[in-house]
């Protein structure tokens, strides 16, 4: 990853930290999209201090809030930086409500598409390189997806359907995606990291996250397939798969259908704001 440049949504805490902190470590120029501020410096300059990279910078952004996506996306392209690799590494679990832009508040499909999409040519300039999108095995939850729940307000108690419900939309975004950029030399990559011990279920009640995490691995661990599919030389080929455990897996029926990935993308892009 030497001298590549990943950008990383959420890469203040959790999985994301610990995938920007291994790529600075190996030579990355590392882009953190996080949507506060002050912490998102807080991790930047732990990266550069631990890795000495001083090539780890910061940029705002509320993947809830799709002004703030597009001037993100102003602020990248007006710059004369590549992007080899893009992580949609952000998530939310356990929370209830509308986002900024009209969402379900665990959503976790909208934001990414919109960023992606804003910052595709760059990407594309950039080949060889990846799109990597932090799934869940929690797709296999869904028996059936409506496109109508992802703009009602929170419905289910813990959110667990409601979370599911994105996690399958990330990877037939992925694998739709791949399909689309067939050629085009960039590879696309959906995963499931494991049941991680971290931020992500900040807004779940505590004593449910409480006991879920005997069973949780550490964000450092939960990192490692992520940091498989942004730089491993294996995957060079290979795209639209999904993977657990640094291995090729087979996702879903419901995640596996190409038809539903087509009326998914379809579906948001007449979403996004004209």
């Amino acid at each position: 990853m030497q001298n590549k440049v990943v950008l990383i949504t959420g890469a203040n805490t959790g999985i994301g930290f610990f995938t920007a902190l291994e790529l600075a470590r190996q030579g990355a120029h590392i882009v953190m999209a996080c949507r506060t501020e002050a912490r998102a410096n807080a991790a930047r300059d732990q990266i550069r201090l631990a890795t000495g990279n001083r090539r780890v910078e910061t940029v705002a952004v509320d993947l809830g809030d799709f002004q703030s996506i597009r001037a993100c996306a102003d602020q990248l392209l007006a710059r004369d930086l590549p992007i080899h690799c893009l992580i949609n590494n952000a998530g939310i679990a356990g929370a209830r409500g509308i986002t900024d832009s009209g969402f379900e508040l665990a959503t976790n499909h909208m934001g990414h598409f919109a960023l992606t999409q804003a910052l595709l040519p760059r990407i594309k300039e950039s080949a060889p390189a990846r799109i990597v999108t932090v799934a869940s095995r929690a797709h296999r939850y869904v028996s059936r997806l409506r496109f109508e729940d992802l703009t009602v307000r929170t419905r289910s108690w813990l959110t667990i359907q409601e979370y599911a419900v994105s996690k399958l939309a990330n990877i037939l975004f992925s694998q739709e995606l791949g399909r689309r950029l067939q050629g085009s030399g960039v590879h696309t990559y959906a995963l499931h990291p494991g049941v991680i011990a971290s931020e992500i279920w900040r807004h779940a009640p505590q004593f449910i996250v409480k006991l879920r995490k005997r069973s949780m691995i550490t964000p450092e661990e939960g990192a490692q397939t992520t940091l498989y599919c942004a730089s491993a030389d294996a995957l060079t080929e290979q795209t639209g798969l999904y993977y657990d455990q640094c291995q090729v897996r087979q996702p879903s029926a419901l995640a596996s259908d190409q038809k539903l990935a087509e009326e998914l993308w379809r579906y948001s892009e007449r979403a996004l704001p004209k």
